[in-house]
């Protein structure tokens, strides 16, 4: 028994590093994936990072399958990508899967090149606040709500009272806020006028075709061939080495993964939140 055990495990260990011993010493491209939607930035700004100091990845590959997701995160994002292409110099290629809209979209225009399959869906340029009101409910059941604050505004967007026509103005300059600063950076990213992408900037969501012809993609290809692209970009030779990173174990993960299958987590927050998202 402890036999067939010793061999289970060489054979384990040994399938796990020839991969990797194979790949030493040789100019690499790196996958980093983007799924699901997009509520946190901190472990793709670190794998960014972390990519572009090491001199042997001479281009990333961005996969893209996401809806997108908070305002921030996205930008966060973003703003790696950008830094990774100006700083480290690393040629950085956009592969959009089924979906790369909204947020997924913010931050594929940050690349270099954007690859697209034809029925990806993608666009979404637009930004979404969602606000429950409970008044009446309350009202029905008795229950008093009562709010001690020193700002005018403080509650704004509370569930438990009307909002005020002052209120939704200014909620309402908020969100064109966020809008702009999204259309400024598709316009940056696509050499594209701000005023030809404001026509696009309304929430529509489009195919991969349609958005390459009115220029929000490159051209359209799979993963694969976002990965010949980047290589032919950088000068790598034949068929470069593709490495990504291994998610660390989650036991919560894997339990919720076990008992409610592979869903994906919603943007559920509580509170009030700006977002980059395509409602599904």
């Amino acid at each position: 028994m402890w036999i067939v055990v010793a061999a289970v495990a060489v054979t384990v260990v040994g399938n796990a590093l020839v991969p990797e011993l194979a790949t030493v010493g040789k100019e690499r491209i790196a996958l980093v994936r983007i799924e699901g939607p997009i509520l946190d930035s901190r472990s793709t700004v670190d794998e960014l990072e972390s990519y572009a100091r090491d001199p042997l990845v001479k281009a990333i590959v961005l996969r893209i399958d996401s809806p997108g997701g908070g305002v921030a995160a996205s930008q966060e994002i973003y703003n790696a990508v950008q830094r990774v292409r100006a700083e480290q110099q690393k040629t950085v290629v956009a592969s959009m899967g089924t979906v790369a809209a909204s947020g997924g979209y913010y931050i594929a225009v940050a690349s270099d090149r954007i690859l697209a399959n034809p029925g990806t869906l993608t666009g979404s340029i637009g930004v979404i606040m969602q606000l429950a009101n409970f008044e009446e409910l309350m009202d029905k059941i008795g229950v008093k709500n009562f709010v001690i604050k020193s700002g005018r505004y403080k509650d704004v967007g509370s569930p438990f009272h009307k909002m005020g026509e002052d209120e939704r103005e200014l909620l309402q300059s908020v969100m064109d806020d966020a809008h702009r600063q999204f259309i400024e950076a598709v316009a940056e990213g696509r050499a594209l006028d701000v005023a030809d992408v404001e026509t696009l900037a309304d929430g529509r969501v489009l195919t991969g075709q349609q958005a390459k012809d009115v220029l929000l993609v490159d051209d359209l290809g799979d993963l694969k061939d976002a990965v010949r692209l980047a290589a032919r970009m950088t000068g790598l030779k034949g068929s470069p080495p593709v490495i990504e990173s291994t998610p660390e174990f989650s036991f919560r993960d894997w339990l919720v993964g076990s008992l409610f299958g592979d869903t994906p987590a919603l943007p559920l927050h509580t509170g009030m939140n700006l977002m980059y998202f395509m409602a599904l």
